[in-house]
């Protein structure tokens, strides 16, 4: 008996995931110019000439707002399958996911009082 059987539907799934990028890059490089022109060359293809001095100064807020979603939304990739088998685990288990859900809020509250959340 074949004992990857099982994993058939995987398999087929991982070739065809495997094969749709590697085509995409195919047929754009064969359907792509051979030679490129001035626009293609020059540092804005929008059209529009740059203005005043490349440097501009970010706000560091932005970048730390989208940092705590991304925690945030990594915790809920964790919490799901927990919530999913909740009846099986015990209350040890509800127990570490109760820490974790504190240190996620304790992280939360720091960034909070540090300006990382502010919408202003």
């Amino acid at each position: 008996m074949f004992l990857l059987y099982e994993y058939d539907i995987f398999w087929a799934f991982l070739i065809i995931s495997s094969l749709i990028p590697i085509l995409a890059f195919l047929i754009s490089g064969i359907l792509a110019p051979l030679s490129k022109g001035p626009e293609k060359l020059s540092s804005y293809e929008s059209g529009i000439e740059p203005m005043g001095d490349a440097w501009l100064q970010f706000r560091i807020r932005y970048y730390m707002f989208a940092l705590v979603f991304v925690v945030f939304d990594v915790e809920t990739v964790f919490l799901y399958p927990w919530a999913m088998s909740f009846d099986v685990l015990g209350v040890s288990v509800f127990i570490e996911a109760l820490i974790f859900v504190l240190i996620l809020i304790v992280g939360s509250v720091y960034a909070w009082r540090k300006g990382a959340l502010e919408w202003s």
